[in-house]
């Protein structure tokens, strides 16, 4: 039987005044967590796919994907702040302590929000959403755990978070 490990999640949501799109995940996996920042673990295609609906070169660098979420408008950040999990799968997530989405929502109330796949579409419905005022979007999620869906597919999907778009 595996392990759970109690984890905190311990860097800060990417946005600003001009974002206009906020994108939630469940929790940093393992890689990300050794990284210090979102979708590290190099089989995600978080960082290919937005690259390639925002139509720019994919980031390499932690400081080259603030500045591209920056530019492009998008803010990053996760539904859970804490909980108990085993390595990165998030159907072992338990004990859950959620992010408070109102320190986005109160610098930008007009924010449009997506979720990276199920699980967080889940747990954003069960713990965020009256706070939030509003229903999330469920996009396919960009997770290695989701390799049958394509990156063709996963793009087409993702480039709902264009619409809507201002300069």
């Amino acid at each position: 039987m595996a392990e759970y490990t109690h984890v905190t999640h311990l860097f800060e949501p990417i946005y600003d005044e001009t974002s206009q799109v906020l994108i939630l995940g469940t929790f940093p996996s393992v890689k990300s967590r050794e990284q210090n920042f979102y979708y590290g673990h190099p089989q995600n295609r978080f960082w290919r796919v937005l690259a390639a609906v925002c139509g720019c070169a994919v980031p390499g660098t932690v400081e080259e994907k603030k500045a591209m979420l920056l530019r492009e408008h998008i803010a990053v950040w996760d539904v859970i702040a804490s909980c108990d999990i085993t390595g990165s799968s998030d159907a072992s997530i338990r004990n859950v302590q959620v992010n408070d989405i109102g320190c986005i929502l109160s610098r930008v109330p007009d924010i449009r929000i997506f979720t990276n796949g199920a699980k967080a579409h889940e747990l954003y419905r069960k713990y965020m959403q009256k706070t939030a005022g509003r229903e999330a979007v469920r996009l396919l999620s960009t997770s290695p755990a989701n390799a049958a869906c394509g990156f063709e597919k996963l793009c087409g999907e993702w480039k709902v978070i264009r619409s809507g778009k201002t300069e």
